[in-house]
């Protein structure tokens, strides 16, 4: 990989559909922290700096970062303290980043089925289109819930409609976004700083970053590269049951020499 790639990973959120006062990301699916599981897809992508964001019960979410070896990657922690959506949690990050020259990683802490050829494969096409910025997308039988990716009639990316933003047309859209995003640090900042603070929520969305660069002109690609399994993140106790299946499924076929 010929340019420095960091991982941003979101990890202040509380949680509240877990039943639990502890933070969602520290609740653990098959014998690891979900924030684990995505810190090491990053690692073994090849991000050399991962910036984890933390916030409801911080320590028990630096704690549990402890159990990840970097290698001779760094771990940073930023903190977010009022929770004002994910575009906020990003810039909680950027002083830790402004002399950071290469491509950024953002992920959620709370998608534990990421795997790291999937990071790989999103950071190469970032680079290869030298793009602004690159989603990776995901096909899904029940887009219910999550944002749309829509394109125009020659399947160029144009924006992500949240699901609760989308018309009856949209919400048929199986294309989903899981929040896998790269983007150029500079074009990273540039876009956060546009970013205009939702009405109704009072929050940023990091989701407005890509139509807000494609708008200034910059390129922004869309790569269909996640299976639709790995595309879950974990809101309910049940959806993390759900993941600690798969990955013990996954890792059960790796030993029999099974591809996943």
């Amino acid at each position: 990989m010929s340019i420095p790639t960091a991982a941003i990973i979101l990890a202040a959120g509380k949680g509240t559909r877990m039943n639990s006062d502890l933070p969602k990301v520290v609740h653990e699916t098959c014998g690891a922290p979900m924030v684990c599981w995505v810190a090491r897809a990053c690692l073994e992508a090849g991000a050399t700096r991962l910036i984890v964001v933390v916030g409801h019960r911080q320590e028990l979410v630096r704690e549990a970062m402890e159990r990840i070896d970097p290698g001779d990657a760094t771990i940073e922690f930023a903190t977010q303290d009022e929770q004002l959506g994910t575009g906020h949690a990003v810039r909680c990050a950027q002083p830790l980043l402004d002399a950071f020259a290469g491509d950024i990683v953002v992920l959620c802490g709370d998608g534990p089925l990421i795997r790291p050829e999937t990071v790989a494969q999103l950071i190469d096409e970032h680079q290869r289109a030298n793009a602004a910025a690159t989603l990776a997308t995901a096909i899904v039988e029940d887009p219910a819930g999550y944002g749309r990716i829509i394109r125009d009639d020659a399947g160029a990316f144009v924006g992500i409609v949240e699901d609760k933003n989308a018309t009856d047309e949209q919400k048929r859209i199986n294309e989903i976004n899981p929040s896998y995003y790269c983007f150029g640090a500079d074009h990273l900042w540039a876009g956060l700083r546009m970013v205009a603070r939702d009405e109704a929520s009072g929050e940023y969305y990091l989701t407005d970053v890509p139509s807000l660069l494609l708008e200034s002109g910059e390129r922004v690609g869309a790569l269909s590269a996640v299976a639709a399994q790995d595309a879950l993140s974990v809101n309910t106790p049940e959806q993390l049951a759900q993941t600690d299946r798969i990955l013990r499924d996954r890792l059960a076929e790796q030993t029999t020499g099974v591809n996943t």
